[in-house]
């Protein structure tokens, strides 16, 4: 019995110990199953992947017609080259037809990808207990994966990067390595001929551009500052951001403030308030958040949240009104925050 577990993956992908029999790459992540089963079918290719028969079948399609597997699996390649069949979306349906071939693969190589597979799964449970099998979890990358990820790839690019494009990374990616992928190939292209690369690029290649301007809107009407506001807000308007959805995001913003100021109240510090909050803020946005707790007390945070739940009133009452509601809302927090 094999059972793989999710950290030894790669290490099995860079030397697999068989050449032969059913493997099963599985899990949560999507784009890592593809991309697990995609580095297994080069790995048995070989050095000459044209000599290689490789056939490409769909679950849904077998679903209907299992015995298909089994046909493809015992025909003669009639160049003589490796048999490799990968399945993509495969189910417990195909269990029947390779419990026939579990034993005695005859040389074929069958790479199924499934989804997120419980360990009492009939499919996951047949893999793993087979002679010729191995079962490979696909879980989303860890802090340590996904930042060892991110310096291989720059790496064989010769790209520099800055100290803190790994952590800006590990902030925005990791829940899909095929969207992880992409995005690192994004960056290699854009430093193809700088060869450097910093946080400034990766934020605005990578980031959500409309939840950056939302936080700087909310951080400048937090902390005071009126210019850096007032361009936030143009921009928000250019891009076309609802009026409503920033209303509602300096709600949320204000009531959160207010939850972190009456911990500080209670005796915790502001770092200490922000440490634990969950979802926990983003590492950037760290010092101002720790500045607008310390600066708001808990009668003008109330004081905020009223005139806000009384401009998102105004706003829908009068539609044609409401960007100029919502600017005016802001500024005048934005002012009281600079009186502090």
């Amino acid at each position: 019995m094999t059972a793989l577990k999710a950290h030894e993956v790669a290490r099995y992908l860079a030397r697999p110990d068989l050449t032969e029999g059913i493997f099963l790459a599985y899990g949560p992540d999507a784009g890592l199953v593809r991309e697990t089963a995609q580095r297994l079918v080069r790995c048995f290719a070989g050095d000459d992947p044209q000599s290689a028969s490789i056939t490409v079948l769909e679950g849904s399609d077998l679903d209907a017609n299992p015995s298909t597997l089994a046909i493809e699996a015992r025909s003669v390649s009639l160049f003589g080259g490796k048999r490799i069949i990968r399945v993509r979306s495969a189910t417990k349906s195909l269990v029947m037809t390779l419990t026939e071939l579990r034993d005695d693969p005859d040389g074929a190589a069958i790479v199924l990808e499934g989804g997120n597979l419980l360990a009492k799964d009939p499919l996951r449970a047949l893999v793993e207990a087979a002679k010729f099998g191995r079962a490979l979890p696909c879980y989303p990358d860890t802090d340590e994966t996904l930042t060892a990820l991110v310096r291989d790839v720059f790496n064989k690019h010769a790209i520099r990067i800055d100290d803190d494009v790994v952590p800006i990374l590990r902030e925005i990616l990791g829940n899909d390595r095929e969207i992880t992928r992409r995005e690192l190939e994004k960056l290699c292209l854009y430093a193809a001929t700088s060869k450097a690369l910093t946080g400034a690029d990766v934020l605005r290649l990578c980031a959500d551009n409309g939840a950056m301007v939302i936080d700087t809107i909310l951080d400048s009407t937090g902390s005071g500052h009126a210019e850096k506001l007032e361009l936030a807000l143009n921009r928000a308007v250019a891009s076309a951001i609802d009026t409503q959805r920033l209303l509602r995001a300096a709600e949320l913003h204000f009531a959160t403030l207010r939850r972190w100021r009456a911990e500080v109240d209670a005796g915790k510090s502001a770092r200490d308030a922000l440490n634990t909050a969950r979802p926990k803020p983003h590492f950037s946005r760290v010092a101002t958040l720790e500045q607008q707790v310390r600066l708001w007390s808990d009668q003008a945070l109330a004081t905020a949240s009223e005139r806000l739940l009384t401009a998102t009133a105004d706003s829908r009452r009068r539609p044609a009104l409401a960007e100029a509601t919502m600017r005016r809302s802001l500024l005048s927090l934005c002012m009281m925050a600079a009186t502090f």
